[in-house]
C-alpha cells in the first residue's frame, strides 16, 4: 500500500531569463519582464512529495525529521536569498526558469533520498503559477 507524505518549504531568490544566443530583442520578446538586466525575485513555495509503503516498524513512509533536515540543508540553504544566475552552479549555464528549478531541485533530493521512494517536487514561483516534477 502505497503513501504519500509532504514538506512544505520556501525560499527567496532573484533570477533573469535570458538566452545568450538570441538577440536582446528576442530574449525581451519571449521573456518580458523576466529578462530585466537588473534581475527581479520571487518568494518561491515548494512541496516535495515522498511516495513509499508504511514501514511496519514505525508506522512511517518516511521520516519527516530527516526530510526537513534534507530540504533545508540541501534546497533552502543553497538557494534561499540568492541570484540563482550569479550565485549558484546550477544555474551558471541553465536558464532559471520555473521549470528548471524544479528539475534541479529534483535532482538535488534524488541524490539524498533512497531509490524506493519516489519523489515529485511541485514549486510555486507565484500563488497562480506552479510546476511539478515529474509530471
Amino acid at each position: 500500500m502505497k503513501v504519500s507524505v509532504f514538506r512544505k518549504a520556501h525560499f527567496n531568490a532573484a533570477h533573469r531569463l535570458h538566452n545568450p544566443l538570441w538577440s536582446d530583442e528576442k530574449n525581451k520578446a519571449v521573456f518580458g519582464l523576466c529578462n530585466n538586466p537588473n534581475y527581479h525575485g520571487h518568494n518561491y513555495e515548494l512541496e516535495v512529495r515522498i511516495t513509499g509503503d508504511i514501514d511496519p516498524e514505525t508506522g512511517y513512509v518516511y521520516d519527516l525529521g530527516k526530510l526537513a533536515k534534507i530540504v533545508k540543508e540541501e534546497i533552502e540553504n543553497r538557494f534561499d536569498h540568492k541570484n540563482l544566475n550569479l550565485d549558484t552552479p546550477e544555474f551558471r549555464d541553465l536558464n532559471p526558469s520555473a521549470e528548471n528549478i524544479a528539475v534541479v531541485i529534483w535532482r538535488i533530493l534524488r541524490g539524498c533520498i533512497e531509490p524506493e521512494f519516489d519523489i515529485q517536487v511541485r514549486l510555486y514561483e507565484t500563488p497562480r503559477n506552479f510546476v511539478e516534477f515529474p509530471a
